[in-house]
């Protein structure tokens, strides 16, 4: 959801500009991390290392899978896609869980196996080099990612981040299993350090998977923002209440509607006038918005029906 920084909110065209940005920054940052790992992981042969490797060059595919996403997701509706592309963001996300898993898999079975046969880390410097070098750049990328955050949801890009914090977390325990795999001459340790950037990766796999689930089940957003959308409907004293209130997240856009009750005795035109002054109040907040607003004569509308009934209560 878009979040005004310092009073102003953002446009959709500023804020799909900067995810633009980020998510080339990501797709960058991966291909620099996969190239150098690759290279010292040929002269090192540390497995905690080759996790790290792979990790990354799983992340360069889920980050061009999201380069790609969030610039489709971002197209304006068409005649096949009336509520927009933003649900490509989430399939998007799919990507990267199952990647992340298959990373894991991999990196644990390398792991047992090198537990069972250890064998030493050759050049440990030069791979804690690499893992030093990784531990930036990707303390950078995560940093520009909760930035972009701040000012807009997206699940893909939340999702890239999880991704990247998971990483971080596995480059630091890579970056100490080697180190003291060479200073304890005890190269089990780097085995053990694989093990751990597995557990990571699965938990973030599994964090990845919920946000991507929630909205293609079209999971209703937070309450505090159900909350604020209702406060900015009913600021005006002419809507006497809402209900029906229905709201979910698409990837950059919010889609929400409701049914307000008004003075049975307004005019058509009166009535328009003040459900058009609400959809503003809620643009005013949340940019990103696709409103429907139904009015109800308050005390003689009669419940609707089809497959949300108004024995439906949000």
């Amino acid at each position: 959801m878009l979040r005004p920084m310092n009073g102003v909110a953002h446009t959709p065209r500023q804020n799909a500009a900067l995810t633009r940005s980020v998510t080339a920054l990501s797709v960058a940052v991966a291909l620099i991390l996969v190239t150098a790992k690759l290279v010292i992981w040929r002269i090192t042969g540390s497995v905690a290392l080759m996790a790290s490797m792979a990790d990354s060059g799983l992340d360069l595919v889920a980050s061009s899978a999201t380069f790609f996403a969030v610039r489709y997701a971002a197209a304006p509706p068409d005649a096949e896609h009336r509520y927009g592309h933003g649900k490509a963001e989430a399939f998007a996300s799919l990507v990267q869980g199952g990647l992340v898993f298959a990373s894991a898999a991999l990196v644990g079975q390398e792991a047992v196996m090198r537990l069972l046969s250890p064998r030493p880390v050759v050049r440990e410097d030069w791979a804690l080099a690499v893992m030093a070098l990784s531990v930036v750049l990707t303390g950078g990328l995560i940093l520009a990612q909760t930035r972009l955050l701040k000012r807009k949801s997206s699940v893909a890009v939340s999702s890239d981040r999880t991704h990247y914090a998971a990483d971080l977390a596995s480059n630091v325990i890579a970056l100490a299993g080697i180190g003291l795999a060479g200073l304890l001459a005890a190269p089990a340790l780097d085995a053990v350090a694989a093990l751990a950037v597995t557990a990571i990766l699965l938990w973030g796999a599994v964090a990845v998977f919920r946000e991507a689930s929630n909205q293609l089940l079209d999971h209703e957003l937070a309450t505090s923002a159900r909350a604020r959308i209702v406060n900015r409907v009913l600021e005006d004293p002419a809507i006497l209440d809402v209900h029906q209130v229905r709201t979910r997240a698409s990837g950059p856009i919010m889609h929400i509607q409701m049914h307000a009750d008004l003075d049975p005795d307004l005019s058509l035109e009166s009535a328009h006038r003040i459900l058009v002054a609400a959809e503003k109040r809620i643009l005013d907040e949340f940019p990103a918005a696709d409103i429907i607003i139904h009015a109800d004569p308050r005390g003689r509308a009669e419940p609707h029906g089809g497959a949300f009934a108004e024995t439906y209560e949000g």
